[in-house]
């Protein structure tokens, strides 16, 4: 598994508007975008009863980890269990479906549909919820705006309309009564071995410093 460097910054919405224009002139727009230009991504992350992963994050730990089950467009046809983790400040991300059946039966505690699984991340979820006692902590929803660049494999988002709830049970709803985190809206650029002069570009935002931010993080702080 290759590594990424990854950096964000806090943008408003002047930033947002300018970027959406600079970056549709050099890189393409995801394939994945619907006709509104985007699409919403809604995440349920997963931490224990000491909130480590939080703890972890805040503190500033190099090494870390997180999971999380995320499915787009609130379409449940596509859910998918990924590990993000962190090692010597490269990020790395595994990821591999998971059923609407299962995903229901570990949200609900049931763990009984992962005992057989033969897929290795499944296998160390399983392991997880059971001996580090992981749970479902909170929803992030946002909409996502990316670009792609083969050179490098770039990949740069906006993020903005962040929404949080702290009821994992409506992670499948069709809708969920989540809160607008005002404000927060997220410039991300990730790529591989090299960043291409030309995203440094037309990303750079000289008044935006490059920042630490998590959605977990924020929306857990949010809830409190």
């Amino acid at each position: 598994m290759t590594g990424r460097h990854e950096y964000k910054h806090y943008i408003n919405y002047i930033d947002l508007l300018d970027l959406r224009s600079r970056l549709s002139k050099v890189m393409e727009m995801d394939q994945h975008a619907t006709a509104k230009g985007g699409y919403a991504v809604r995440s349920v992350y997963f931490d224990n009863y000491a909130d480590k992963a939080l703890y972890e994050k805040t503190n500033g730990v190099d090494d870390r980890e997180k999971f999380r089950m995320r499915l787009y467009n609130a379409d449940p046809s596509l859910i998918l269990l990924q590990k993000k983790s962190k090692l010597r400040g490269l990020c790395y991300k595994s990821s591999v479906k998971i059923s609407q059946n299962c995903c229901l039966e570990v949200l609900n505690g049931n763990y009984s549909s992962l005992m057989h699984a033969e897929e290795p991340l499944l296998i160390e979820f399983y392991a997880k919820l059971k001996y580090q006692q992981l749970r479902p902590r909170t929803i992030v929803e946002y909409w996502r705006e990316a670009y792609k660049l083969d050179a490098g494999n770039v990949r740069v988002t906006l993020d903005h309309h962040i929404r949080t709830s702290s009821q994992p049970r409506y992670f499948l709803s069709s809708d969920f009564p989540g809160f607008l985190l005002v404000n927060a809206n997220i410039l991300e650029v990730k790529y591989d071995q090299f960043l291409p002069e030309v995203v440094r570009a037309v990303t750079a935002l000289s008044s935006r410093p490059t920042v630490s931010f998590s959605k977990y993080a924020v929306s857990r702080i949010f809830q409190e």
